[in-house]
């Protein structure tokens, strides 16, 4: 069963705790900095949202590694990063369409999330649950539940404008 974290964006206050929660998890103190999840804020809507690792299926980190220090691992579903391989050429960090990759400035080398091995800091921290560690099935009949539902609003009122 293929798990992943999502985001709830209406949940999220930007309180940061996930990031707190898991830089202290990971380095073992306090620094957003070094955290592998971060929350991005978007002054002109005043929203804020967490960012984290897609584990995408054909990951551009992956593919972009020239020593092949990102590693795909079936238990659980993630993309980890070999440190005996990698050379720190950062080029991980430059193609990662979600910003996801990061670079930790103290140990000098790249981090990006690895699901905590199965159980996530960051969603057992989130205290409004706007980050879920969810079955990936779960997440496409929510997706496909929610295109029906918009796509039977934009019905009804079509028909609605007909009636008129």
């Amino acid at each position: 069963m293929t798990k992943m974290v999502i985001v709830d964006h209406a949940k999220c206050t930007g309180c940061r705790l996930c990031e707190v929660a898991c830089s202290v998890n990971k380095s073992g103190v306090v620094n957003p900095t070094r955290s592998r999840i971060n929350v991005i804020k978007w002054e002109a809507v005043c929203v804020e949202t967490p960012m984290i690792c897609k584990q995408c299926e054909s990951a551009p980190c992956m593919a972009v590694c020239p020593v092949g220090a990102l590693v795909h691992e079936e238990t659980p579903d993630r993309i980890t990063v070999d440190y005996d391989q990698c050379i720190g050429c950062k080029l991980c960090v430059t193609v990662c369409p979600f910003g996801a990759m990061g670079f930790d400035v103290v140990e000098k080398k790249v981090i990006k999330c690895d699901l905590c091995d199965g159980d996530p800091t960051c969603v057992r921290f989130c205290e409004t649950n706007a980050l879920q560690y969810v079955d990936a099935a779960t997440v496409k009949m929510a997706k496909m539940r929610e295109a029906a539902e918009n796509l039977s609003e934009l019905i009804r009122k079509s028909l609605e404008g007909h009636m008129e």
